[in-house]
């Protein structure tokens, strides 16, 4: 679950953890059978100066706070102040960080200086994850999303991402499908296995069908866990809820019923 506004307030923040936590109320819970392992999220992403606040609300969850940091989302500041915003995200708790790559080093087909920004930005991450952002929507060819994939795996990307959320076109299943086939021809050539994230676009609980079906096609079953695949929830997380109550009740409930937080 994510907020990435303009207007994001400590309480708001503080809102999406408590949703983060409980993503469906009691009664649904109890009526799916989950009663005694209630869900939750795999994490919670803010902006570097909210970091704190969802540590702190989500203290003792087992929940981690993703952060995006170096410059998303448009990545265009110098690398020096890039790479100190993904050190103070980690000093403040996060436990993952989004980064997007400057997409005309994908452009130019300059891999080496793509490989040493993303290089750069995993030593600056410690031990935190390194979730890469490909922002495909501005990399024009499905031939440089390949490439793009390829080169943030090597350079130590914990995860590969579709889209920022900003760009006008984001997650779509042809690129997804490259992606796809990058991390399997990765993982063929090196042994390590590299996690997924489709984000932007993807609102309803048939999209997240649908990108399920691919990972299982594409991967296999490992690539369907929260370890190694993500989707972006925030506003997908009504529909699912909404879909649950009907497979719970047999009958739909409106979508106000389902607050964000």
């Amino acid at each position: 679950m994510t907020t990435l506004s303009g207007d994001d307030t400590p309480g708001r923040v503080r809102r999406l953890c408590a949703k983060a936590r409980r993503p469906l109320d009691d009664e649904l819970v109890a009526a799916l059978g989950l009663a005694d392992d209630p869900p939750t999220v795999g994490a919670v992403c803010v902006y570097p100066t909210m970091v704190a606040t969802a540590v702190r609300a989500l203290e003792g969850s087992g929940i981690p706070v993703a952060s995006v940091a170096a410059a998303f989302p448009a990545g265009l500041t110098p690398l020096k102040a890039r790479l100190a915003e993904i050190e103070y995200a980690v000093g403040q708790g996060a436990d993952e960080i989004d980064i997007v790559i400057t997409r005309a080093h994908v452009l130019n087909r300059d891999w080496n200086a793509l490989y040493d920004e993303v290089q750069a930005m995993r030593e600056a991450c410690g031990g935190a994850h390194l979730k890469t952002i490909l922002a495909t929507g501005d990399l024009k060819t499905l031939r440089n999303v390949y490439s793009a994939s390829m080169v943030a795996m090597q350079a130590g990307a914990d995860f590969i991402k579709t889209s920022t959320g900003k760009e006008d076109v984001n997650a779509t299943l042809p690129v997804s499908l490259v992606m796809l086939r990058a991390l399997r021809d990765y993982r063929d050539l090196t042994g390590f296995e590299i996690g997924f994230k489709p984000a932007g676009g993807l609102r309803t609980a048939k999209d997240a069908l649908t990108w399920l079906i691919l990972m299982k096609e594409e991967l296999g079953l490992p690539w369907m866990k929260n370890d190694l695949f993500r989707i972006g929830a925030s506003s997908l997380i009504a529909d699912i809820e909404r879909q649950l109550s009907h497979y719970a009740t047999g009958r739909y409930s409106a979508t106000y019923r389902h607050a964000m937080a």
